[in-house]
This record gives C-alpha cells, structure tokens and sequence, in this order.
C-alpha cells in the first residue's frame, strides 16, 4: 500500500524505542514513544502554508503529535507540518 499526504500532512517513520538505557534492558511495558522519526512522505503543502519539510529530514516532534498509521508490519505518525518542532542536521 502507498500512503500519500494530502495539503500540509507529512508521514513519519518513528525511530526505534531505545531497548538499553545505561546497561538496563527496558521491557515493552516501560518504553517511552519515540520522539524522533523520518520523513518518508510529505503533501503539497497550502497556498497560505507552503511545504518546507521533505522527504528524508530527520524531525522531532511533539510525544502526542500525529495519528498512529500501519502498513503491514511498519508504523508509522500522520501529522500536519505544523506538529513537528525541529529537522534534526547531522
């Protein structure tokens, strides 16, 4: 299945939760949602919005921001352009 953004949504691969934290294995149960994910898709964008994010950016956004997707296997976060809070640069 293909999932496309429409207007100013984008599509977000969550990065993996953090299995180890200090030597300490975490269980499911205890693990924290990702705040951090890439972009895997993005929409046109509105006239009054224009898109500035793309495909690829590593973003961070809010811990309840966007609507939990599957496809599959895979998980993913729909949310609007506006719910990502910074484009992490390595």
């Amino acid at each position: 299945m293909t999932i496309k953004p429409l207007a100013d949504r984008v599509l977000v691969l969550p990065a993996p939760a953090e299995e180890k934290v200090g030597g300490i294995i975490i269980p499911d149960t205890a693990k924290e949602k990702p705040q951090r994910g890439e972009i895997v898709a993005v929409g046109q964008g509105t006239k009054d919005d224009p898109m500035v994010l793309k495909k690829g950016d590593t973003v961070l956004y809010g811990k309840y921001a966007g609507t939990e997707l599957e496809d599959g296997d895979k998980k993913y976060l729909m949310m609007r352009q506006s719910d990502v809070l910074a484009v992490v640069e390595d």
